[in-house]
């Protein structure tokens, strides 16, 4: 009994565990578990970024009151600096604001479609005969889901050559009918522990490092100089997906020109689910194709049907769209809880703001928004004494390329392409993000950075318990971490149970407050804000990676290259 008392005793004179040299701070870890869930605010937060401001399409109203609600929200719990900061110029805003679909004839029935983003709308109810007009076949489209440009362009050609005068007052589908398949699961998966073990594996073979890709829609300065490093090796030095947007606003162009009253799609998986993102580009001077509907699975393949026996069928269509080419400029949401004796190092968490429109955006990436201002709020609500400051940042743009964050990392701590850096460069420590659904957080990605797995697993041991263990040395990508990876800044991203997030509600009609799990949202915003107070209250900046070479000029020579 003494020698058990006396070990108690020793325990207790200890303020922290020290695994690997990692201090791990205990009794605020405990404060912030309480307060997370206790006093939980994430039903609250998802609810108005969903239920009230869904969706959030960049540029659309719905984007601009989140982000003042945000903004009006951050204030009111303390952080006075929290703002709108400009990071370039987007383009043009697109929203819904009326539709509805029927079949008419050979029998009645409600259509469940989307309109696609950046397409355009109906002067009123129009009724049209359907057509058939798919722009690949059945077996093309099995065989391949990245289409080449050059065989994108050649299909179009032929499209545009064998369909021209065709097509002028009529409902198109441009898909070919889908083959009938099973039901993708309902149920809502977990990981478990062999996943969690086969996500801790290094990849085979190792990847190479990724870089942030340039997508149109920034400033021009930057699109004369970005190069796409994964390029079609006979166009070597051009923006792939500069090539495949101006690809699509060549069939769109044709689509307008020739009379096409609207076009049907699906992207669907069954079970009436819809998939909708974007048809035409926002940037101003695109060209505008007609209205494009996305369709359940099943309701597409009852059209293609009834096209393909030649029963004569009508559908009307009401679409009434809005564009706004004055507001073109984007803009991030951001806010600090000023640091102490280290108050010019800088600790990033962030998620983005934006959504797709078919649902009201809840697991993509409401979620990630809630994690973050929740984690936010819980440091704030601790007044926990933080060595340095921590910036939280809600990005715009991410569903177009990532946008938002790239143009903030370009204006305070690099250029991806020369790897020139500014003096912020230097002070921040890293940079969190959000943005894998709705699920609990169960580890990190090192994203190829071996230094920092001794301290995630430190500051994961305290949330062993909650499922949260998993340290994978894989380079995630396709989200804003990569923005500041791509200039040798300590980015990363949580490994998140994927529930439906895949399989039903990413960027589908599906999207909705429902689809995200209040315990879910609660055990990840602990985390997150544990993982912050720690980087903030670190004796050492977090360990960087070397930084990246420079971008390919085009042709392949890189920037600091000299004469070959």
């Amino acid at each position: 009994m003494k020698r058990r008392a006396c070990a108690v005793l020793v325990l207790s004179l200890l303020p922290a565990v020290s695994r690997a040299q990692e201090t791990v701070d205990l009794a605020t870890i405990n404060r912030i578990k309480r307060e997370a869930f206790q006093d939980s605010k994430v039903a609250d937060l998802l609810f108005q970024l969903t239920d009230v401001n869904g969706p959030r399409l960049t540029g659309s109203p719905g984007f601009h009151a989140a982000a003042a609600w945000s903004v009006k929200t951050l204030k009111a719990w303390g952080l006075a600096s929290a703002r709108t900061e400009p990071w370039g110029t987007f383009g043009r805003g697109w929203w819904v604001s009326r539709f509805s679909a029927r079949l008419r004839e050979p029998a009645y029935a409600s259509l469940n479609g989307v309109p696609q983003a950046w397409s355009g709308g109906t002067s009123g109810p129009v009724t049209a005969l359907l057509s058939s007009a798919p722009l690949f076949t059945a077996a093309e489209r099995k065989r391949h889901d990245d289409w080449d440009i050059p065989t994108l362009k050649d299909r179009i050609a032929r499209y545009v050559s064998e369909e021209r005068g065709k097509l002028r007052g009529m409902v198109v589908l441009i898909n070919p009918p889908p083959e009938p398949e099973e039901s993708e699961p309902s149920a809502a998966p977990r990981y478990d522990a062999a996943k969690l073990e086969e996500i801790a594996l290094a990849p085979d073979p190792f990847p190479p490092p990724s870089y942030v890709y340039p997508l149109p829609g920034l400033p021009a300065e930057e699109k004369d100089r970005e190069r796409l490093l994964n390029v079609v090796p006979d166009e070597v030095g051009e923006e792939y997906f500069v090539r495949w947007v101006r690809t699509r606003d060549a069939l769109n162009a044709f689509l307008r020109d020739e009379g096409v009253v609207a076009v049907l799609t699906s992207e669907g998986r069954g079970s009436g689910v819809v998939f909708a993102t974007d048809a035409g580009s926002w940037e101003s001077d695109a060209p505008v194709p007609p209205p494009v509907i996305a369709l359940p699975l099943e309701e597409y393949a009852r059209l293609g049907r009834l096209v393909e026996k030649k029963v004569p069928t009508r559908v009307e269509l009401d679409v009434e769209v809005h564009f706004d080419d004055t507001q073109p400029q984007g803009t991030n949401v951001l806010a600090e809880i000023p640091g102490g004796k280290k108050k010019g190092e800088v600790v990033m968490l962030g998620a983005h703001l934006d959504s797709w429109h078919g649902g009201t955006g809840a697991t993509d990436n409401a979620a990630g928004c809630v994690i973050v201002l929740e984690a936010m709020r819980i440091l704030k609500t601790l007044d926990l004494k933080m060595d340095r400051t921590v910036r939280l940042a809600l990005w715009s743009g991410e569903e177009q390329g990532m946008f938002g964050s790239r143009g903030y990392v370009r204006q305070h701590f690099g250029d991806p392409v020369t790897q020139v850096t500014k003096p912020e460069h230097a002070r921040l420590s890293a940079y969190f993000n959000v943005d894998n659904g709705a699920g609990r957080i169960r580890g990190v990605y090192l994203q190829d950075n071996d230094m920092v797995r001794p301290i995630f697993e430190a500051w994961l041991e305290p949330f062993k318990d909650l499922g949260a263990m998993t340290v994978s040395i894989a380079d995630t990508g396709s989200t804003d971490h990569v923005s500041f990876d791509g200039v040798g800044l300590p980015g990363f991203q949580f490994i998140q149970d994927p529930l439906d997030y895949e399989t039903r509600t990413h960027h589908s009609n599906l999207d909705v407050y429902d689809h995200a799990k209040r315990g879910d949202l609660m055990q990840a915003s602990a985390i997150l804000a544990s993982f912050v107070y720690h980087a903030a209250t670190r004796r050492d900046l977090i360990p960087r990676k070397p930084l990246p070479p420079p971008l390919p000029r085009s042709g392949g020579t890189p920037d600091n290259a000299g004469p070959q």
